[in-house]
């Protein structure tokens, strides 16, 4: 079982195009959460349809929910992505978090359980040009962008 925790923040294309590159590197989520501040809810159909889309066009239809946090609120978003991401890991998931697209007090809440809990990708699609940044996938070069694993090379030991 595999969950797929994403961010919606400014750049709809940025949270769609990131999910895009980790399907083309093979990744098939069974769950996706996606959370969101609260300025950006307008925004939320059309990055659950493109998800939809993208996953339906590689063969596989994830449950997506979402979770909306108050703008700038760290502490909820730390509390909310915290709970979740350690209900998952209980209950057995491989867990990926894309910060891509998140604002700052999501990608931080996100950042702060990632390690302790070691979840298994901790995702992010650079671009070395803003030029592309609002273009759909397939429509940037693949020399100006990196799907980053921060967890890459991690492993834990414990103690």
């Amino acid at each position: 079982m595999k969950a797929y925790i994403t961010m919606l923040g400014r750049s709809t294309w940025a949270m769609i195009n990131s999910y895009y590159a980790v399907v083309m590197q093979g990744y098939r989520p069974d769950k996706i959460y996606i959370f969101l501040e609260d300025i950006y809810s307008e925004k939320l159909p059309k990055a659950v349809e493109a998800l939809k889309i993208i996953s339906s066009e590689y063969g596989f239809s994830p449950e997506i929910e979402w979770v909306v946090i108050e703008e700038d609120n760290f502490l909820e978003a730390d509390e909310k992505i915290g709970e979740l991401l350690k209900k998952l890991k209980e209950e057995g998931y491989e867990v990926s978090v894309d910060i891509t697209s998140g604002r700052k007090a999501l990608v931080a809440g996100a950042a702060i359980h990632a390690l302790p809990l070691e979840v298994e990708h901790l995702f992010y699609l650079s671009l070395r040009d803003l030029e592309y940044a609002n273009r759909p996938y397939m429509m940037i070069p693949l020399h100006i962008q990196k799907l980053k694993d921060f967890m890459e090379g991690r492993r834990w030991k414990r103690l």
